[in-house]
């Protein structure tokens, strides 16, 4: 049972793992989802909170808002494609269009450390500015803390934002129905391969950059065409697989996809089996998960289509009855494999 202290309700279950939090605790998988399920669940349980999405849908007079938060400690700062300051943009107006809002307002904090490049922070300042610009969205608020040398790894950056959901939209990720259709809005798994290739100094003799980029406009074209889209969910921690078995879940439904209809570039199929990772779990911070009516998949898949960064988009699977809760791939030899959410860390520090 669950017992008040201080006014919020504590864990109800020993948290495992030896009670030390872990770097796949931060991962977006199964010790993620135990963390939250265990411990902040419990503590600040509402209904705001329950559904689980990618932010928070809140009603203020006649107006329905989205707010959402995030942090970055993406290593190292600067990738190719992208950066610290662009990526936490990009990440915040991506998980409000995710609750179908329209980005309005953003806020900052950065936490420094000592012995930053002054030339760096600037980099990342201009970056974040370009980043609000291209997307059309107003940074209003922020704060700055410097800890002292060795305690800080570089810069971390905390970015919140506000939205107005969009009218007659309500996505959420406990709405799936089966006769859906599931799109992806592009190739996944470029962002977490190009920024471990840039960890590690591998040279993977291929121009692979970051796929980190605002999704808006594609969103918004989608939610123009079908308003009645049910879930919109982006594949960043723990890929494709780990949100789309989520979905599954909260929906209670089961999910089939179509190996051969996932875009995964032929670069990063290579760098995957080359150093053991599955490009379905890996992060991707520029594309964007649809579950739609199935009747209007087409329509769906034009409109992401019709704008930059959707050009890529391409249906992989359908929702059905059968197995709910469960995520099945049919791959490419027509045998069929179970996903689930990401156990473990396949890449940290990648957002």
């Amino acid at each position: 049972m669950t017992r008040r202290v201080d006014g919020l309700l504590s864990c109800p279950t020993p948290l495992d793992h030896g009670d030390i939090v872990q770097l796949a605790h931060g991962g977006g998988g199964t010790l993620t989802s135990r963390l939250i399920d265990r411990l902040f669940v419990p503590a600040f349980r509402n209904p705001h909170l329950d559904s689980l999405g990618d932010g928070a849908v809140v009603t203020v007079g006649d107006t329905r808002l989205a707010f959402t938060t995030d942090s970055f400690v993406v290593k190292p700062v600067f990738f190719p494609g992208g950066d610290i300051g662009s990526l936490s943009v990009h990440g915040t107006v991506n998980d409000l269009a995710m609750c179908g809002a329209e980005p309005l307002y953003l806020s900052a904090g950065l936490v420094i450390e000592e012995g930053f490049l002054m030339s760096d922070l600037e980099r990342v300042v201009a970056a974040m500015a370009e980043a609000c610009g291209h997307v059309g969205v107003t940074l209003v608020t922020g704060d700055t803390k410097v800890v002292d040398r060795g305690k800080g790894d570089g810069i971390y950056v905390n970015t919140s934002g506000v939205g107005r959901v969009r009218e007659g939209v309500s996505v959420g990720p406990a709405r799936a129905a089966a006769g859906d259709a599931v799109l992806v809005s592009g190739p996944v798994g470029d962002h977490g391969i190009a920024v471990m290739a840039a960890r590690e100094g591998i040279d993977l003799e291929t121009e692979l950059v970051s796929d980190s980029a605002p999704v808006v406009a594609p969103v918004g074209a989608l939610l123009e065409a079908v308003p009645e889209t049910h879930v919109l969910r982006d594949p960043t921690r723990g890929g494709l697989a780990t949100a789309l078995s989520e979905v599954a879940v909260a929906s209670k439904v089961g999910i089939r996809l179509e190996e051969a209809h996932i875009p995964v570039r032929d670069e990063v199929r290579g760098a995957c089996e080359l150093l053991g990772f599955d490009p379905l779990y890996v992060a991707c911070e520029g594309r964007f998960l649809a579950v739609v009516p199935g009747e209007q998949a087409e329509e769906a898949l034009l409109a992401v289509r019709s704008q930059p960064g959707g050009e890529g988009a391409r249906l992989i699977g359908r929702v059905v009855a059968e197995d709910p809760g469960r995520l099945v791939l049919r791959t490419r030899i027509g045998s069929h494999r179970l996903l689930e959410r990401l156990s473990g860390e396949q890449l940290p520090r990648i957002c």
